[in-house]
């Protein structure tokens, strides 16, 4: 009787076929480059929460100014903390060369007054035509009663 040797060992390809993994990766960049604008300008912040607000779309713009006050009073201009006094200065050489001078502040809904009111007085000195306070809508339970109608003084 004869042995039989089978030479599978030497047919095996050993080049790296590099096809999928170019997929792979043009994959991960596109999800890369979709999450990315998404992730800055956010300070974590607990917005205040209001029944009608006013829908403002150019505060999510990637050359929007927004400016960021904390609960323990910190400043953030953008992503980037700022003390009270450089504030004015820098929205100021940020809306240098813009026609619309308008910011968003994004102020957290126990962060002192006093701190918020420094902040616009601040960016009002650099020129600022117009401030957004940005908000969160009051989420309202499935067929509960609609919020109740402001109700101001009326004269007679």
């Amino acid at each position: 009787m004869s042995m039989v040797v089978r030479d599978e060992g030497k047919k095996v390809n050993s080049n790296i076929n590099v096809t999928p993994m170019c997929d792979v990766m043009l994959v991960l960049l596109i999800i890369f480059m979709v999450i990315t604008p998404m992730l800055q300008n956010k300070v974590e912040i607990t917005l205040a929460k209001v029944a009608d607000p006013t829908a403002m779309p150019d505060a999510d713009k990637q050359d929007s100014v927004v400016v960021a006050i904390t609960r323990d009073s910190k400043v953030y201009l953008g992503q980037d903390q700022v003390s009270m006094g450089d504030l004015g200065q820098k929205v100021a050489n940020m809306l240098e060369n813009k026609t619309n001078k308008t910011i968003y502040m994004r102020a957290d809904a126990r962060a002192q007054y006093g701190t918020v009111e420094d902040a616009i007085d601040n960016v009002r000195s650099a020129g600022v035509d117009e401030i957004g306070l940005l908000t969160e809508r009051v989420q309202q339970p499935e067929g509960g009663p609609a919020p109740p109608a402001s109700t101001a003084p009326q004269g007679n």
